[in-house]
């Protein structure tokens, strides 16, 4: 036999044996026995299914799971009975844990009205595409809105309320629909605002044109300007046209532009030397 029968014998003998020991390991540890560690736990009501904002829970809405005990969720219900019949201040997910801040008083109904947190006022102005920002004044967006109104002769443009939160556009207030980024085909947008604020809303949209600003919902600062008159945005009044004879011929041109105005005359200046300095003084009148 010579060497390299012999090099591929031990290499055979040495896969086999490998293979062998690695079954043996694996039926080991399939007989050993599956040790189960109990975790105490506490029943919690979470969502059979994904709920939109506004939505009234029904019995078959909601079901118990077992929730560590460990790490408790705040606010949690322990009973199906105690949820049913809420509407939603906040959209929740499948298998999520339903809590009191994400569920109207009871007997508040369902919808837009029980979201309105105390205080505030829900106001509603018709749009177009060019109000409405193109479509993308969506649930959860902050806009500025901006009324033109006539005074006179004159219109001016201004900025009446400033960060406001878009409730909803048209009948849609779950912000999940516009998660995307696309635009939202709406002819009215509902707006969270102050009482004062409201009042502002409904008579600029009642005297003028509004118009709807996208912002940042980063941006809270508040919008201050002064407003663009009629008068500022188009400048003065052009210069008529003067009536002149050119080699017999009548025409008509335009004004010419008025001369600028002369420079000052310069001051009186005396220059004084002393030694090797060299100054220059000016002589007052």
């Amino acid at each position: 036999m010579n060497r390299g029968v012999r090099v591929l014998l031990v290499l055979l003998v040495a896969i086999v044996m490998a293979g062998i020991a690695s079954y043996a390991v694996y039926q080991g540890i399939q007989r050993m026995p599956v040790r189960e560690v109990e975790v105490a736990s506490q029943p919690v009501v979470v969502a059979a299914k994904a709920m939109p904002i506004g939505a009234l829970v029904g019995p078959n809405d909601v079901k118990l799971a077992a929730w560590p005990t460990k790490n408790p969720v705040a606010g949690a219900f322990a009973t199906t009975g105690d949820v049913a019949g809420r509407g939603l201040l906040a959209p929740v997910l499948e298998n999520e844990p339903i809590t009191t801040a994400k569920l109207a008083p009871r007997e508040s109904g369902a919808g837009l009205a029980p979201t309105i947190p105390l205080g505030m006022r829900a106001v509603s102005v018709k749009v177009n595409e060019v109000i409405g920002v193109a479509g993308f004044v969506v649930p959860g967006a902050r806009v500025d809105v901006l009324a033109t109104v006539s005074l006179g002769d004159s219109s001016i443009t201004r900025t009446v309320v400033s960060n406001l939160q878009v409730l909803a556009s048209g009948t849609r207030v779950d912000q999940d629909e516009a998660k995307d980024g696309k635009p939202i085909p709406a002819t009215v947008v509902t707006l969270l605002t102050t009482p004062e604020d409201a009042e502002r809303v409904t008579l600029a949209s009642s005297q003028g044109q509004i118009l709807l600003v996208l912002r940042n919902p980063l941006d809270i600062a508040p919008t201050t300007t002064a407003g663009v008159r009629l008068a500022s945005l188009i400048g003065p009044p052009a210069q008529p046209p003067v009536e002149t004879t050119f080699k017999g011929r009548r025409m008509v041109v335009a004004a010419p532009l008025a001369a600028p105005a002369p420079p000052p005359p310069a001051p009186y200046t005396v220059e004084t030397i002393r030694g090797a300095k060299r100054t220059t003084e000016e002589v007052k009148k």
